[in-house]
């Protein structure tokens, strides 16, 4: 028997929240509705400052309380959008908001997200399950990424394939024997954020901007030779990793460099990088999911890129590429409330495929 669920995903973007109202059983997430509601410019900025590291505990607090303010809103406005009651859904599963993905540190490898889960609980007067990847990491795997489970539950049938989620960071889940997934590195982080410094915009719409340009052949291939993109999966990052340091590290070794041709070579970048790992596997197609699928110029060059391919987004087969990551834990709510565990292992590296998530009731 099937029953209603919600799924709650604020990315690496911090553009919004994806909120994806899914009707659940063991064989089937099928979604019913969605709704975005876009961040605040002042919690973005608080957010963003806590990645950079400068902050205290205080505002780590607030900004917890904020967030599940924010995404309870997000619940809410969907509900009354749809006519529904909160009595209805069985729960909510809340990715949270991660401001830290520290997963190779052994014994102190952690992942945080923030977004109270027990006040999103009691302001939507719905359960909620979140805190999906502490018990990933303890049990000695990346916590991330998750997609590729969910990836392999929806589109099984057609294997094998690749399905490629661009959002700040890109990843990547190949569905075949064994399903393998893993972050290919920056999605739209370093692009966003080079857009957002000179043009005032939070992204490059259809990516005319680096279309403008030209890619710088030096630059983009010393970024292709960074630590990360040489690591082995299983391997996961983040805006912890991907940031401007990273870009000004870059291009502090170079002369000038007009502003569109870096766009450029940042798009180049997370083409070549995703279509590099993409290379190594035997597969018919790629479906694209995640804002990145937007970008015409992007999925334009990725096409080029694997020309042997076809590259389309995951819409092509059924699933709106936006509402995709927001109903894995819809998805994820529900395997929790059934005890069932996730199998992971072969993407994250864990020892075991646990029952992932703590719930938190609403009474």
């Amino acid at each position: 028997m099937s029953s209603l669920y919600i799924g709650l995903m604020s990315g690496t973007s911090l553009d919004g929240v994806d909120v994806a109202l899914c009707e659940i059983d063991n064989s089937s997430c099928i979604l019913k509705a969605s709704y975005f509601l876009p961040m605040p410019m002042e919690l973005k900025e608080s957010i963003l400052t806590i990645i950079n590291g400068k902050t205290t505990l205080k505002e780590v607090g607030e900004i917890d309380q904020k967030l599940a303010l924010f995404f309870s809103q997000g619940v809410n406005l969907l509900l009354e959008k749809e006519s529904i009651e909160s009595k209805d859904i069985v729960a909510i599963g809340s990715h949270g908001q991660t401001v830290w993905h520290e997963p190779n540190s052994g014994e102190l490898s952690f992942s945080m997200q923030l977004g109270d889960p027990s006040r999103l609980a009691v302001l939507t007067d719905i359960d909620v399950v979140a805190d999906f990847r502490a018990k990933d990491i303890a049990m000695g795997g990346q916590g991330a990424p998750f997609a590729p489970a969910f990836h392999q539950f929806l589109f099984s049938h057609l294997q094998p394939c690749v399905i490629l989620n661009i959002g700040g960071m890109a990843n990547i889940s190949i569905l075949g024997q064994e399903l393998i997934g893993y972050d290919t590195g920056c999605g739209n982080v370093l692009m966003d954020l080079w857009i957002q410094e000179y043009k005032s915009l939070p992204y490059d719409r259809d990516g005319d901007w680096a279309k403008s340009g030209k890619v710088h052949t030096e630059l983009l291939n010393l970024m292709l030779e960074d630590d990360y993109f040489n690591l082995k999966y299983p391997k996961s990052t983040g805006r912890e990793y991907f940031n401007k340091n990273f870009l000004i590290n870059y291009l502090e070794r170079f002369g000038k460099i007009s502003k569109a041709d870096v766009q450029a070579t940042l798009l180049a970048l997370t083409v070549q990088s995703i279509s590099n790992e993409i290379e190594k596997f035997s597969v018919d197609r790629v479906l694209v999911c995640g804002g990145g699928v937007n970008n015409l110029f992007l999925m334009s060059q990725l096409q080029q890129e694997l020309p042997h391919l076809e590259v389309a987004s995951t819409q092509k087969y059924g699933i709106r590429s936006d509402d995709i990551e927001a109903m894995i834990f819809a998805w994820f709510g529900y395997k929790r409330l059934a005890k069932e565990p996730i199998e992971l292992k072969s993407v994250t590296g864990a020892k075991e495929n646990r029952i992932l998530g703590g719930v938190y009731a609403k009474d």
